[in-house]
């Protein structure tokens, strides 16, 4: 097939994420500065990939200064990654903060702005307190919602004269969602009330920063606050009507459930009735949802990695269970679709412009941007040359066939201001460890967690310093 070269616009962001619990380690970490996935990976390590986990990680902590050289190397203009809550602070109650782990965070700023690599670092990915999970029963209480803003606070007033790039949340849905509606993830509990709870106590807990942002005039000196979502971009099995119902449904549970309040400031009608339906309305005080109204976020980071396919439920629902979602859809397998065999994901790009498509005629076309799209691969130590870099050319054609159709969107007016590759270098990631690779650069277990570019990583520096990458010349493009 010829190929043809797409411009890529100049102020176009083209970057990588991380996170600080999959990167960092614990050196330094006092023994009571537990995230929840430290807990989770104390209490259930059996379920971690080869026992790997987030004790050394990457040992960002110790090496960030090699690996933003790196992000300099490749010419990433933007690194997002968080500020880890569980150890930012010694005292949760009375936001008391680790000035031993502040001034790492200091460090690692200061590092990024020295090597020309703009910051955006998001206040919670993942690494809500142990203690507070084991004490109040995490984001299922009010509480935390007051002791997230006295951490917010906290870290605007120490870094906000320095970072421009804001964002509350990583994937807000997701681990109330592995825990209490799905119960595969410690400590394993079926409870749809706490999962709906938790979703709308972050999504307050979003409203309340953006507020706070707003009182310290943040936005006056070129800073933006907004969340990192990860809307399932969502396709019914058929036009019929059930079919369209089931996927209705499925993206208001999943995907209408942040992205409204977070940017148009409300709740969808429908929403509500199904959880005033099923009895697992969120607990809530119209203040707090005069609040969620009054303080939309500026933009949104949205995390695209594969399509889900859903039909009506053709078996009967089980009565004895509680409420869940898929009461009114199941999951649809299409037959002949595209995969990446190793993590067990559909690879089906034209979810880019689907959903840039949709932020434009749903919400208003905010400014966006593609926080996480990326591609993981097992052994990929099978794929080295003779001089040992890795040869992912799989991973340049999938980041080029989603580039493709998000560069498409943009020609179309879509307001989307950058992409990040998920991830700079390979990472543990929650049971999956180190078993699917996603860097640009390799983290070599065998000896000593060394750093080597990937193939994909010299072609990431090409397409960022030429603008432009060379594509498929389909009937899209034509």
């Amino acid at each position: 097939m010829e190929q043809i070269k797409q411009a890529i616009p100049e102020d176009f962001i083209l970057g990588a994420a991380a996170s600080a619990w999959q990167t960092e380690g614990w050196t330094g970490k006092k023994d009571s500065q537990d995230s929840y996935m430290d807990l989770w990976y104390k209490n259930n390590k059996n379920v971690w990939h080869n026992g790997y986990g987030p004790g050394i990680a990457t040992d960002f902590y110790n090496r960030y200064k090699e690996d933003i050289n790196i992000m300099n190397e490749i010419g990433l203009t933007h690194f997002r990654t968080s500020i880890n809550w569980s150890r930012f602070l010694l005292d949760y109650e009375n936001a008391v903060v680790d000035e031993e782990y502040a001034a790492y965070i200091d460090n690692v700023i200061d590092e990024l702005i020295e090597k020309g690599v703009e910051p955006m670092i998001c206040l919670e990915h993942y690494e809500l307190p142990a203690i507070l999970f084991e004490k109040y029963g995490g984001w299922n209480d009010r509480h935390i919602v007051d002791l997230f803003v006295k951490y917010a606070e906290k870290v605007l007033d120490r870094y906000g004269n320095k970072v421009k790039h804001w964002f509350t949340f990583n994937e807000p849905i997701v681990v109330q969602t592995r825990v209490y509606l799905d119960a595969i993830r410690y400590p394993f509990e079926q409870n749809t009330r706490k999962w709906m709870q938790w979703n709308y106590h972050k999504a307050l807990a979003t409203a309340k920063v953006v507020e706070l942002f707003k009182q310290k005039q943040l936005r006056d000196h070129g800073a933006k606050i907004g969340v990192i979502l990860n809307p399932e971009v969502t396709y019914a099995r058929s036009s019929a009507t059930h079919d369209q119902d089931a996927a209705r449904i499925y993206d208001l549970f999943f995907n209408r459930v942040f992205l409204d309040p977070s940017i148009k400031g409300t709740y969808p009608e429908e929403l509500m009735t199904l959880l005033k339906k099923h009895d697992i309305l969120f607990e809530h005080t119209e203040e707090d949802l005069v609040a969620i109204k009054n303080n939309t976020v500026d933009y949104v980071g949205i995390n695209l990695y594969y399509p889900h396919r859903v039909k009506a439920r053709t078996t009967a629902w089980n009565e004895n269970t509680p409420f869940h979602p898929s009461y009114y859809y199941e999951m649809f397998d299409m037959p002949g679709k595209k995969m990446n065999p190793f993590r067990g994901w559909e690879i089906y790009p034209q979810i880019m412009f689907d959903m840039a498509i949709r932020l434009k005629e749903d919400y208003g076309n905010i400014e966006w941007f593609v926080a996480e799209n990326g591609m993981g691969v097992e052994n990929e130590f099978k794929y080295k040359n003779d001089r040992g870099v890795i040869q992912d050319d799989y991973r340049i054609e999938f980041i080029s066939e989603h580039l493709k159709w998000l560069l498409k969107a943009i020609e179309q007016g879509v307001n989307c201001k950058g992409y990040m590759l998920w991830a700079f270098t390979d990472n543990v990631s929650p049971m999956n460890a180190f078993k699917n690779r996603y860097g640009l650069v390799e983290i070599n277990l065998e000896e000593n967690r060394n750093r080597e570019m990937k193939k994909s990583a010299y072609w990431y520096k090409q397409i960022i310093e030429t603008r432009e990458i060379t594509v498929k010349n389909d009937d899209f493009i034509k």
